[in-house]
């Protein structure tokens, strides 16, 4: 099982990727929990979750989350998977940052 966040501006505009991620996961068989927030909430799912992925809008907040000593692995998910709405290389992605296997 891996728990994964995503974080953007608003929490709504990155609910079509999850669903995408969550579709991916299906298919490969994966127990994956996905959810997004809003950049006010992430700090409340911090230590629930194995990795935190921030959306391009929010790229900024990725230097201030690390340098709060989180033990959580945090990344950026690269733009043009986001654009492309891309769930199964952004899961892949998830994956490999936090350490868990496909």
């Amino acid at each position: 099982m891996i728990n994964i966040l995503l974080c953007c501006a608003s929490g709504m505009s990155t609910s079509l990727l999850v669903q995408k991620m969550k579709k991916a996961a299906l298919q490969q068989g994966l127990e994956a929990n996905i959810k997004v927030v809003s950049t006010n909430d992430i700090m409340q799912h911090e230590k629930d979750v194995d990795i935190i992925l921030l959306g391009p809008q929010v790229h900024y907040l990725k230097n201030m989350l690390e340098s709060d000593n989180s033990c959580v692995p945090i990344a950026d998910i690269g733009i043009r998977e986001y654009g492309m709405l891309n769930g199964a290389a952004v899961l892949k992605q998830a994956l490999e940052l936090s350490g868990k296997s496909i």
